[in-house]
């Protein structure tokens, strides 16, 4: 087998102003590999609508924040949002964060950093959005939409927007340490 030569493009901030970018060097990375499968983190939906317009036909699977994230009871996901992504034929999971639920509670009551936590630190070494990517393509998987033995793109970013985009092979939750980052697409320059 020959080796693959492909680009990284490091992006010299984090944050939303990569977001476009981050997408279309998703989908040409998605196009030249053949892969069907995409999970995009989108708190409030709106990089998860500009995400459907361009993945239209693919495998799009959005993931929202849980409802309770930034204040009790509030979903930052907005329902105008959710029913334009599943018009342009997304699917959305609203569930909770395979890398911070209740280890993330036990951390707030006691003070003790829990084994989901001490993975989302390590994999933060790589940013924010490495994180994120990672923990949406275990979701899609939980929830059914992705397989474990085909890849996938997993965008995530930091703190608003998308800055980085990893192709993956996905794994469950519970089998995490099966998954494999097989490249990275883009990225902020930490």
């Amino acid at each position: 087998m020959a080796n693959i030569v492909a680009n990284t493009v490091y992006f010299e901030k984090p944050g939303r102003e990569n977001t476009e970018e981050t997408l279309r060097l998703a989908k040409a990375r998605a196009e030249s590999l053949g892969i069907q499968n995409i999970a995009v983190a989108s708190s409030t939906g709106n990089t998860g609508l500009f995400a459907s317009e361009l993945f239209k036909g693919y495998n799009l699977v959005i993931v929202t924040s849980v409802t309770g994230h930034t204040e009790p009871n509030v979903q930052r996901f907005l329902p105008e949002n959710r029913a334009k992504l599943m018009e342009n034929g997304a699917k959305v999971i609203t569930a909770g964060h395979a890398f911070g639920g209740l280890g993330r509670a036990v951390n707030r009551r006691f003070n003790a950093i829990q084994v989901d936590e001490i993975i989302a630190h390590v994999l933060r070494l790589f940013g924010q959005g490495t994180k994120v990517a990672c923990e949406v393509c275990c979701m899609a998987t939980d929830a059914g939409y992705f397989r474990t033995d085909e890849d996938a793109i997993g965008i995530g970013g930091s703190g608003g927007g998308a800055d980085t985009a990893l192709v993956i092979r996905p794994s469950n939750t519970h089998t995490f340490f099966n998954m494999r980052i097989r490249e990275i697409i883009c990225k902020p320059r930490l």
